[in-house]
């Protein structure tokens, strides 16, 4: 039985010569899209294999519920497939979690690697197996948005056990919101809207004692308040050990409250170290990052260190 108990699953490595199935949970993609991170992963020594319904669309869908439930109940159930890719978030996630055979998740553990709209399913994933996953980018690559050094941070996380640590960059945007402090606990969250999104279902996580990572995009500050008001309101950040913000993207255009103003007074009286600046979300050079794994953030090396996903 899983409970907040149950201690984080972590799944193998990813090793040369694995298959990779490449899902698409969320929005649609195309061959075109996926070419480049094909090519990546299998100069990686990875096999990857678009799932049958990866290119499938149904309106803003990757497909109906049925299809994409089918690629990822697949993925799980097969042995051979050693680890799963997301293509790309979007939107749809929520709608098939509830329907994950999460008894072959159980049974098998594999990596689940995404962001974004994926927030969703690797919430779900935690939930019903506490399995352990990786934020970051998805396999629809983009070389002028995540360039080597995000492949290389994705690698690293994917196909080594190596501790991870990512650094707060001055010309990130959300760099000076910052809380003094040091805070260890479980690194959980991701994309803000889809935490937000979470309230009331059964698969917002406990945040008491854990280190909550956030970011964003085209999201304006009123609806970042928002968010974080009502995730304030609800109590689901009671008890927290700290906050690491990543990249608020196309947040703030146009407005005269910044996205930083928002981040700084709604994060700033929670009493918790708060670490800004974290090149994770969907800006330019995005990091990876595990999710479900003790971290420790630290607002005077500004950094975020946390140990694998895998093992």
């Amino acid at each position: 039985m899983i409970n907040e108990d149950t201690p984080a699953v972590r799944p193998p490595v990813l090793r040369p010569g694995d298959t990779v199935l490449l899902v698409s949970p969320s929005g649609p993609t195309s061959p075109e899209r996926l070419a480049r991170g094909m090519e990546l992963l299998t100069g990686w020594g990875l096999r990857p294999v678009p799932a049958p319904n990866a290119y499938a669309r149904h309106g803003y869908l990757a497909g109906t519920d049925d299809l994409r439930i089918a690629d990822l109940n697949v993925a799980f159930a097969d042995p051979q497939v050693r680890g799963v890719i997301c293509t790309r978030g979007g939107y749809g996630a929520q709608r098939i979690v509830d329907a994950i055979d999460m008894a072959a998740v159980r049974r098998d553990p594999k990596v689940v690697a995404g962001f974004s709209d994926i927030t969703a399913l690797q919430f779900a994933l935690w939930r019903g197996a506490r399995l352990a996953g990786v934020h970051g980018p998805g396999a629809a690559w983009r070389d002028e948005r995540t360039p080597l050094r995000s492949a290389e941070s994705l690698h690293a996380a994917l196909m080594t056990t190596e501790p991870v640590t990512v650094e707060a960059v001055p010309t990130e945007e959300t760099f000076d919101i910052r809380v003094p402090g040091r805070a260890t606990g479980t690194l959980l969250g991701g994309n803000l809207c889809m935490i937000a999104a979470s309230i009331g279902t059964p698969d917002l996580p406990d945040l008491t004692g854990a280190v909550l990572l956030i970011e964003d995009v085209q999201e304006p500050p009123y609806k970042v308040d928002r968010m974080l008001t009502h995730l304030r309101r609800a109590g689901a950040l009671d008890g927290l050990a700290g906050v690491a913000v990543g990249q608020f993207t196309e947040c703030g255009d146009g407005w005269d409250t910044t996205i930083v103003d928002v981040l700084s007074e709604r994060l700033g009286d929670l009493g918790v170290p708060v670490l800004g600046g974290l090149p994770i979300g969907h800006g330019p050079n995005q990091l990876t990052v595990p999710v479900g794994t003790q971290a420790t953030l630290d607002t005077t090396t500004a950094t975020l260190s946390t140990t694998p996903a895998v093992q």
